[in-house]
Protein backbone atom coordinates (compact mmCIF):
# COMPACT_ATOMS: atom_id res chain seq x y z
CA UNK A 1 0.00 0.00 0.00
CA UNK A 2 2.83 2.39 0.81
CA UNK A 3 4.52 1.60 -2.50
CA UNK A 4 1.30 2.33 -4.38
CA UNK A 5 0.86 5.67 -2.57
CA UNK A 6 4.46 6.70 -3.32
CA UNK A 7 4.03 5.85 -7.01
CA UNK A 8 0.86 7.91 -7.14
CA UNK A 9 2.61 10.95 -5.62
CA UNK A 10 5.56 10.71 -8.04
CA UNK A 11 3.23 10.37 -11.01
CA UNK A 12 1.20 13.39 -9.84
CA UNK A 13 4.24 15.67 -9.60
CA UNK A 14 5.59 14.44 -12.95
CA UNK A 15 2.37 15.30 -14.72
CA UNK A 16 2.30 18.67 -13.02
CA UNK A 17 5.77 19.53 -14.26
CA UNK A 18 4.81 18.59 -17.82
CA UNK A 19 1.70 20.70 -17.66
CA UNK A 20 3.66 23.74 -16.48
CA UNK A 21 6.51 23.44 -19.05
CA UNK A 22 6.71 26.17 -21.74
CA UNK A 23 7.58 25.03 -25.27
CA UNK A 24 8.87 27.47 -27.85
CA UNK A 25 8.95 27.36 -31.63
CA UNK A 26 12.22 28.61 -33.18
CA UNK A 27 12.25 30.35 -36.57
CA UNK A 28 15.62 30.97 -38.23
CA UNK A 29 15.57 33.72 -40.92
CA UNK A 30 17.81 33.73 -44.00
CA UNK A 31 20.04 36.38 -42.41
CA UNK A 32 20.72 34.07 -39.45
CA UNK A 33 18.45 35.89 -36.99
CA UNK A 34 16.49 33.61 -34.65
CA UNK A 35 12.96 34.36 -33.49
CA UNK A 36 11.18 32.36 -30.75
CA UNK A 37 7.41 32.01 -30.28
CA UNK A 38 5.59 30.41 -27.34
CA UNK A 39 3.62 27.50 -28.73
CA UNK A 40 0.73 28.54 -26.51
CA UNK A 41 0.59 31.84 -28.46
CA UNK A 42 0.62 30.25 -31.91
CA UNK A 43 -2.75 29.39 -33.41
CA UNK A 44 -1.46 27.85 -36.64
CA UNK A 45 1.49 28.05 -39.05
CA UNK A 46 0.81 28.85 -42.70
CA UNK A 47 3.35 28.76 -45.55
CA UNK A 48 2.00 31.12 -48.20
CA UNK A 49 3.60 32.40 -51.44
CA UNK A 50 3.96 36.14 -51.80
CA UNK A 51 4.74 37.47 -55.26
CA UNK A 52 7.60 40.00 -55.27
CA UNK A 53 7.28 42.76 -57.84
CA UNK A 54 10.07 43.27 -60.32
CA UNK A 55 11.92 46.49 -59.33
CA UNK A 56 12.47 47.20 -63.04
CA UNK A 57 8.75 46.98 -63.77
CA UNK A 58 7.88 50.43 -62.40
CA UNK A 59 11.23 52.08 -62.95
CA UNK A 60 10.97 55.68 -64.12
CA UNK A 61 12.60 56.52 -67.44
CA UNK A 62 13.15 59.73 -69.39
CA UNK A 63 11.30 60.48 -72.61
CA UNK A 64 13.76 61.06 -75.46
CA UNK A 65 13.05 61.46 -79.17
CA UNK A 66 15.39 61.35 -82.15
CA UNK A 67 19.08 60.52 -81.97
CA UNK A 68 20.95 63.17 -84.01
CA UNK A 69 21.93 66.08 -81.78
CA UNK A 70 23.02 68.09 -84.83
CA UNK A 71 19.46 68.66 -85.97
CA UNK A 72 16.00 69.08 -84.51
CA UNK A 73 14.22 65.96 -83.32
CA UNK A 74 10.75 64.69 -84.23
CA UNK A 75 8.76 66.34 -81.44
CA UNK A 76 6.62 69.30 -82.45
CA UNK A 77 7.32 72.27 -80.16
CA UNK A 78 4.60 74.11 -78.25
CA UNK A 79 5.36 77.37 -76.45
CA UNK A 80 3.79 79.67 -73.88
CA UNK A 81 5.11 83.21 -73.57
CA UNK A 82 5.03 85.49 -70.54
CA UNK A 83 4.73 82.75 -67.96
CA UNK A 84 6.87 81.53 -65.06
CA UNK A 85 7.42 82.94 -61.58
CA UNK A 86 7.83 86.52 -62.80
CA UNK A 87 5.53 86.39 -65.82
CA UNK A 88 8.37 86.96 -68.28
CA UNK A 89 9.60 83.44 -69.05
CA UNK A 90 9.07 81.18 -72.05
CA UNK A 91 7.77 77.67 -71.46
CA UNK A 92 8.43 75.24 -74.31
CA UNK A 93 7.41 71.59 -74.35
CA UNK A 94 6.64 68.74 -76.78
CA UNK A 95 3.15 69.15 -78.17
CA UNK A 96 2.44 65.49 -77.52
CA UNK A 97 3.64 64.75 -74.00
CA UNK A 98 4.23 61.22 -72.73
CA UNK A 99 1.09 59.39 -71.58
CA UNK A 100 3.06 56.63 -69.85
CA UNK A 101 3.21 57.29 -66.07
CA UNK A 102 6.63 55.62 -65.96
CA UNK A 103 8.08 57.72 -68.80
CA UNK A 104 8.43 61.41 -67.99
CA UNK A 105 10.16 64.44 -69.46
CA UNK A 106 13.50 65.82 -68.40
CA UNK A 107 13.64 69.53 -67.57
CA UNK A 108 16.19 72.12 -68.69
CA UNK A 109 16.28 75.64 -67.26
CA UNK A 110 17.76 78.05 -69.79
CA UNK A 111 19.30 81.36 -68.75
CA UNK A 112 19.66 84.20 -71.28
CA UNK A 113 22.67 86.46 -71.47
CA UNK A 114 22.68 89.94 -69.98
CA UNK A 115 20.18 92.33 -71.59
CA UNK A 116 19.06 89.58 -73.97
CA UNK A 117 15.48 88.37 -74.31
CA UNK A 118 14.89 84.64 -73.83
CA UNK A 119 13.29 84.56 -77.28
CA UNK A 120 16.69 85.20 -78.84
CA UNK A 121 17.60 81.58 -78.08
CA UNK A 122 14.75 79.77 -79.81
CA UNK A 123 17.24 77.72 -81.84
CA UNK A 124 18.60 76.19 -78.62
CA UNK A 125 15.17 75.93 -76.99
CA UNK A 126 13.53 74.27 -80.00
CA UNK A 127 16.38 71.78 -80.40
CA UNK A 128 16.08 70.67 -76.77
CA UNK A 129 12.28 70.40 -76.85
CA UNK A 130 12.19 68.61 -80.20
CA UNK A 131 14.26 65.86 -78.56
CA UNK A 132 11.79 65.50 -75.68
CA UNK A 133 12.85 67.99 -73.00
CA UNK A 134 10.69 70.61 -71.33
CA UNK A 135 12.45 73.99 -71.23
CA UNK A 136 11.70 77.03 -69.12
CA UNK A 137 13.72 79.99 -70.40
CA UNK A 138 14.21 82.65 -67.74
CA UNK A 139 13.28 86.27 -68.40
CA UNK A 140 16.71 87.32 -67.10
CA UNK A 141 19.77 85.88 -65.38
CA UNK A 142 20.99 87.67 -62.25
CA UNK A 143 23.78 85.12 -61.84
CA UNK A 144 23.05 84.00 -58.28
CA UNK A 145 20.92 80.92 -59.00
CA UNK A 146 17.78 82.35 -57.40
CA UNK A 147 15.87 82.83 -60.64
CA UNK A 148 16.62 79.27 -61.73
CA UNK A 149 15.41 77.90 -58.39
CA UNK A 150 12.24 80.00 -58.57
CA UNK A 151 11.62 78.60 -62.05
CA UNK A 152 11.99 75.05 -60.74
CA UNK A 153 9.54 75.83 -57.92
CA UNK A 154 7.05 77.09 -60.52
CA UNK A 155 7.42 73.93 -62.62
CA UNK A 156 7.17 71.71 -59.57
CA UNK A 157 3.88 73.30 -58.56
CA UNK A 158 2.39 72.64 -61.99
CA UNK A 159 3.75 69.12 -62.08
CA UNK A 160 1.93 68.39 -58.81
CA UNK A 161 -1.44 69.70 -60.04
CA UNK A 162 -4.19 67.31 -61.14
CA UNK A 163 -4.72 69.31 -64.32
CA UNK A 164 -2.72 71.17 -66.93
CA UNK A 165 -0.28 70.23 -69.67
CA UNK A 166 2.56 69.60 -67.18
CA UNK A 167 0.54 67.60 -64.65
CA UNK A 168 2.65 64.64 -63.48
CA UNK A 169 4.80 64.82 -66.63
CA UNK A 170 8.14 66.09 -65.31
CA UNK A 171 11.23 64.75 -63.57
CA UNK A 172 11.87 67.43 -60.95
CA UNK A 173 14.61 65.91 -58.79
CA UNK A 174 17.20 65.66 -61.60
CA UNK A 175 17.20 68.92 -63.54
CA UNK A 176 19.69 70.36 -65.99
CA UNK A 177 20.60 74.04 -66.14
CA UNK A 178 22.24 75.83 -69.04
CA UNK A 179 22.60 79.36 -70.28
CA UNK A 180 24.57 81.92 -72.22
CA UNK A 181 27.02 84.34 -70.60
CA UNK A 182 25.24 85.56 -67.43
CA UNK A 183 22.85 82.68 -67.95
CA UNK A 184 25.82 80.36 -67.59
CA UNK A 185 26.68 81.93 -64.25
CA UNK A 186 23.04 81.50 -63.19
CA UNK A 187 23.26 77.81 -64.13
CA UNK A 188 26.51 77.29 -62.25
CA UNK A 189 25.12 78.86 -59.10
CA UNK A 190 21.92 76.81 -59.37
CA UNK A 191 24.02 73.64 -59.56
CA UNK A 192 25.95 74.77 -56.52
CA UNK A 193 22.93 75.74 -54.40
CA UNK A 194 19.83 73.80 -55.49
CA UNK A 195 19.78 70.05 -54.74
CA UNK A 196 17.25 69.46 -57.52
CA UNK A 197 19.79 70.55 -60.14
CA UNK A 198 21.98 67.62 -61.17
CA UNK A 199 24.11 69.17 -63.91
CA UNK A 200 24.98 72.43 -65.64
CA UNK A 201 26.58 73.28 -68.98
CA UNK A 202 27.66 76.88 -69.41
CA UNK A 203 27.64 78.51 -72.86
CA UNK A 204 30.31 81.19 -73.35
CA UNK A 205 30.62 81.77 -69.63
CA UNK A 206 32.81 81.18 -66.60
CA UNK A 207 32.92 82.39 -63.03
CA UNK A 208 34.26 85.93 -62.75
CA UNK A 209 36.03 85.03 -59.50
CA UNK A 210 37.34 81.73 -60.94
CA UNK A 211 36.18 79.75 -57.90
CA UNK A 212 32.56 78.61 -58.41
CA UNK A 213 33.42 75.27 -59.98
CA UNK A 214 35.80 74.47 -57.12
CA UNK A 215 32.94 74.94 -54.64
CA UNK A 216 30.87 72.10 -56.13
CA UNK A 217 31.58 69.19 -53.77
CA UNK A 218 28.65 66.93 -54.59
CA UNK A 219 30.16 65.16 -57.58
CA UNK A 220 27.62 66.74 -59.92
CA UNK A 221 28.97 67.05 -63.48
CA UNK A 222 29.57 70.45 -65.09
CA UNK A 223 30.86 71.65 -68.45
CA UNK A 224 31.75 74.92 -70.14
CA UNK A 225 31.54 75.42 -73.91
CA UNK A 226 33.27 78.59 -75.10
CA UNK A 227 34.70 80.32 -78.14
CA UNK A 228 38.34 80.60 -79.13
CA UNK A 229 37.99 84.39 -79.47
CA UNK A 230 35.24 84.97 -76.95
CA UNK A 231 35.68 87.49 -74.17
CA UNK A 232 34.57 84.75 -71.77
CA UNK A 233 37.61 82.58 -72.53
CA UNK A 234 39.83 83.73 -69.60
CA UNK A 235 37.05 83.16 -67.07
CA UNK A 236 36.04 79.81 -68.55
CA UNK A 237 39.60 78.52 -68.45
CA UNK A 238 40.38 79.88 -64.99
CA UNK A 239 37.17 78.46 -63.53
CA UNK A 240 37.98 75.00 -64.92
CA UNK A 241 41.70 75.18 -64.09
CA UNK A 242 41.14 76.10 -60.44
CA UNK A 243 43.15 73.43 -58.54
CA UNK A 244 40.31 73.03 -56.06
CA UNK A 245 37.91 71.55 -58.66
CA UNK A 246 36.98 68.01 -57.60
CA UNK A 247 33.67 67.51 -59.39
CA UNK A 248 33.61 65.81 -62.84
CA UNK A 249 34.18 68.62 -65.33
CA UNK A 250 34.69 69.32 -69.03
CA UNK A 251 36.06 72.39 -70.80
CA UNK A 252 35.16 72.50 -74.51
CA UNK A 253 36.56 75.13 -76.86
CA UNK A 254 35.13 75.84 -80.30
CA UNK A 255 38.05 76.40 -82.69
CA UNK A 256 38.55 77.24 -86.35
CA UNK A 257 35.52 79.48 -86.64
CA UNK A 258 34.84 82.00 -89.42
CA UNK A 259 37.29 84.89 -89.36
CA UNK A 260 35.13 87.35 -91.26
CA UNK A 261 33.35 88.52 -88.12
CA UNK A 262 34.19 91.14 -85.52
CA UNK A 263 35.88 88.59 -83.25
CA UNK A 264 37.90 86.77 -85.90
CA UNK A 265 36.69 83.28 -85.02
CA UNK A 266 34.24 81.60 -82.68
CA UNK A 267 33.37 84.34 -80.23
CA UNK A 268 31.10 85.18 -77.34
CA UNK A 269 27.91 83.87 -78.95
CA UNK A 270 29.33 80.70 -80.47
CA UNK A 271 28.18 78.01 -78.05
CA UNK A 272 24.62 79.29 -77.72
CA UNK A 273 24.02 79.39 -81.48
CA UNK A 274 26.68 77.40 -83.37
CA UNK A 275 27.42 74.87 -80.61
CA UNK A 276 23.88 73.78 -79.73
CA UNK A 277 24.76 70.10 -80.32
CA UNK A 278 27.12 70.00 -77.33
CA UNK A 279 24.47 71.23 -74.90
CA UNK A 280 21.86 68.80 -76.24
CA UNK A 281 24.30 65.85 -76.12
CA UNK A 282 25.23 66.76 -72.54
CA UNK A 283 21.57 66.86 -71.47
CA UNK A 284 20.73 63.61 -73.26
CA UNK A 285 23.63 62.06 -71.35
CA UNK A 286 23.13 63.42 -67.85
CA UNK A 287 19.36 63.99 -67.77
CA UNK A 288 18.20 61.54 -70.42
CA UNK A 289 20.44 58.70 -69.27
CA UNK A 290 22.15 57.97 -72.60
CA UNK A 291 25.69 56.64 -72.54
CA UNK A 292 27.64 59.50 -74.13
CA UNK A 293 30.59 59.48 -71.74
CA UNK A 294 33.12 58.61 -74.46
CA UNK A 295 32.05 61.61 -76.53
CA UNK A 296 33.20 63.96 -73.76
CA UNK A 297 35.91 62.06 -71.87
CA UNK A 298 38.12 60.21 -74.37
CA UNK A 299 40.89 61.60 -76.63
CA UNK A 300 38.95 60.79 -79.81
CA UNK A 301 35.57 61.83 -78.43
CA UNK A 302 33.32 64.01 -80.54
CA UNK A 303 33.53 66.98 -78.16
CA UNK A 304 37.23 66.47 -77.45
CA UNK A 305 38.68 66.43 -80.96
CA UNK A 306 35.83 65.93 -83.42
CA UNK A 307 34.52 68.27 -86.13
CA UNK A 308 31.74 70.74 -85.40
CA UNK A 309 29.19 69.07 -87.65
CA UNK A 310 27.27 71.43 -89.88
CA UNK A 311 29.68 74.25 -89.09
CA UNK A 312 33.37 74.78 -89.66
CA UNK A 313 36.18 74.01 -87.27
CA UNK A 314 36.70 71.54 -84.45
CA UNK A 315 35.84 70.94 -80.82
CA UNK A 316 38.86 71.03 -78.54
CA UNK A 317 37.92 69.47 -75.22
CA UNK A 318 39.52 68.74 -71.89
CA UNK A 319 38.14 66.65 -69.03
CA UNK A 320 38.99 65.67 -65.45
CA UNK A 321 37.70 63.87 -62.33
CA UNK A 322 35.67 61.24 -64.20
CA UNK A 323 37.54 58.19 -62.88
CA UNK A 324 35.14 57.33 -60.05
CA UNK A 325 32.01 58.94 -61.45
CA UNK A 326 29.06 56.55 -61.48
CA UNK A 327 26.31 58.70 -62.96
CA UNK A 328 23.87 57.97 -60.12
Amino acid sequence: MKKLLLLSIVTFFSLGLVAQSVYKMRVVKTDGQEIFFNTSDVDYVDFSYQEVSDPEENKLSVFLAGDDVNKDGPCKVATMNNVGPDGGCILAYPENMSEDPNVKHGVVIWGPGGDTEPGAYMGMINRLVSHGFVVLALSSSPGDGKSASAAIDWLEERNNLDYGVLSNKLIIDRIGCSGHSMGGLESEQALLKDPRVYTAILNNSGDLGHSAMSQIRSGKPIAIVYGEKGMEAPNAEADYNNPGVTTPACLIKMTGGPTNNSEGGYGHGSAAWDGIAATLAWMRWHIGGENRKDEFTTPNGQYVSGPIIGKQGYWQGRYKNWENWSGD
